[in-house]
């Protein structure tokens, strides 16, 4: 088993930047990708961004590429993404997710972001 715990969404101005931080506890040892999902209001989830295990390879949605950042600290555990140049397009609940060896997928409680114009 694998738990998820999301933090540093928050209020932003558009322009302006937000740090997430999802960090894993449990059975970390087995997991390979991890990944920022996000869900708006009314729309489905939509994928953001992924990390391999080793970090050194990264996927990004078109709608973020050039403005969004993903990394992660295997040591601790942790995911991070940087999103700067915020637009209120990016409001919407963050999802951390983890996918392990096995086969599994494990889901974070989510984080809010908010952009105001």
């Amino acid at each position: 088993q694998v738990q998820l715990v999301e933090s540093g969404g928050g209020s932003v101005q558009a322009g302006g930047s937000l740090r997430l931080s999802c960090r894993a506890s449990g059975s970390t040892d087995s997991i390979n990708v991890m990944g920022w999902y996000r869900q708006a209001p009314g729309k489905q989830r939509e994928l953001v961004a992924t990390i391999s295990r080793g970090g050194g390879i990264t996927n990004y949605a078109d709608s973020v590429k050039g403005r969004f950042t993903i990394s992660r600290d295997n040591a601790k555990n942790t995911v991070y993404l940087e999103m700067n140049s915020l637009n209120p397009e990016d409001t919407a609940v963050y999802y951390c997710n983890a996918n392990t060896r096995y086969l599994s997928l494990y889901w974070g409680q989510g984080t809010q972001v908010t952009v105001s114009s």
